[in-house]
């Protein structure tokens, strides 16, 4: 997969993006994450890439220069499967997006800055707004980063144990069941006797139930 990040800040993500799981994938090449800054297409001898808004209003607006620039540059070399507007408007992130963008080949992830981007961007280039949770944020630059971090993870060699990935939470509605490591015993709190057991089904069966409990307890809207 290729993943190329646009954005005014791209030194907020490029370090949080080569570490761990994700810069082991990269290192790899199971993934391929590219960052460009707006600033490098930016118009004028100060590279601008922000104006006020027409029609008045606090805040500064990303150009559409610079940005048609970026994108239309990139799509001549390659085909994108989606080209992304990190957006408080968009539909809220889930593990079923994450799931089905680990298919996808190359992608394009934009991220807004002061107020957003110019609507003329979204009505022409965007196929797919994204959004982590009902807030707003300084930039979609940590949003891109989270987006990255949960697709990345679920794509084939990205990480070494692949079937853990498939038993993270959300993955079939549920939430992931208790997990325990040594010590068997800690200030009087032992681990579950079925985990000693050695009986895989029974313990597969335990962690099954333990999942619908934790939800219905701390998530019952995922049951509906």
């Amino acid at each position: 997969m290729r993943i190329d990040i646009i954005s005014a800040l791209p030194e907020l993500i490029a370090p949080t993006l080569n570490q761990s799981i994700i810069g082991r994938a990269s290192k790899s090449n199971v993934v391929n994450i590219l960052f460009h800054s707006l600033k490098d297409y930016g118009l004028g001898k100060n590279n601008q890439i922000d104006d006020y808004q027409y029609g008045g209003g606090a805040g500064m607006v990303l150009r559409v220069e610079p940005i048609f620039t970026i994108i239309n540059q990139l799509k001549s070399e390659r085909n994108y499967d989606e080209i992304i507007y990190m957006s408080p408007d968009g539909e809220t992130l889930n593990q079923g997006i994450c799931n089905h963008m680990s298919t996808l080949k190359n992608i394009i992830i934009l991220c807004g800055h002061y107020k957003g981007i110019d609507h003329r961007i979204r009505e022409a280039l965007i196929t797919r707004e994204i959004s982590i949770g009902d807030y707003v944020l300084t930039g979609g630059e940590l949003g891109a980063a989270i987006l990255c971090d949960a697709v990345v993870r679920l794509i084939p060699g990205a990480m070494s144990d692949e079937s853990s990935a498939l038993s993270d939470s959300f993955q079939d509605n549920l939430l992931a069941p208790p997990v325990y490591t040594r010590p068997e015993i800690y200030d009087g709190r032992q681990v579950p006797s079925i985990l000693l057991s050695g009986d895989d089904k029974r313990i597969s069966e335990w962690r099954e139930e333990q999942a619908y409990q934790r939800t219905q307890q701390l998530r019952p809207d995922l049951l509906k």
